[in-house]
């Protein structure tokens, strides 16, 4: 069996820098020790992540840990938007069908396509490792969508507001065979 450990960032800045450099809010670099504090008697073969700022200090203390280096994929990233795509009405939208997108923007159905690529090379060159991937909101819930057809808008603004959250996900070979959410911190999801 091949256990992913998916972390969703800590609160990010929204005040500084661009959507790729945001960094963590002070309360969001406090809050990552939750990563850490949970990973840290699990046996971690390897980190990936997001190229995202925020996905990278999310994780960064436990990669340090356990003396591991963070593989980033592009492919990892986040929805492609534009100021102002960030916002409950549009990811209603989004979520109704999955190849809207803003003019600028990523439909869902591109940003699951790309993660799931990446997932799947993860987990063929992980076979019965643990690893831990550094994520996003949408990314996420674009990949246990895949898994779960009925995970749908309601599911993701269910975590929207939880920020780190570390959600388990149990492979066989690429078929997934269980799901378990595990610590968050509620924040409130302020773009």
């Amino acid at each position: 069996m091949t256990r992913v450990y998916f972390v969703r960032h800590a609160q990010s800045d929204y005040r500084s820098g661009s959507d790729r450099e945001r960094g963590l809010t002070p309360e969001g670099l406090e809050d990552r020790r939750v990563v850490l504090d949970f990973l840290r008697d699990k046996p971690v073969d390897a980190f990936y992540c997001s190229p995202y700022r925020r996905s990278l200090d999310t994780i960064q203390e436990a990669a340090d840990h356990f003396g591991l280096a963070i593989r980033t994929d592009e492919r990892l990233r986040e929805r492609e938007t534009v100021p102002g795509g960030n916002v409950r009405e549009l990811f209603q939208r989004r979520w109704a069908d999955f190849d809207w997108h803003e003019e600028g923007g990523e439909c869902l159905r591109s940003v699951q396509a790309r993660n799931i690529a990446a997932l799947t090379d993860i987990l063929n060159e992980s076979r019965e490792k643990t690893v831990v991937i550094g994520t996003h909101g949408t990314a996420l819930s674009t990949i246990l969508h895949y898994y779960d057809p009925s995970f749908n808008c309601a599911s993701f603004m269910r975590f929207i507001d939880w920020m780190p959250f570390v959600v388990e996900l149990d492979f066989s070979g690429t078929e997934l065979v269980s799901k378990t959410e595990h610590v968050y911190v509620e924040k409130v999801f302020v773009p």
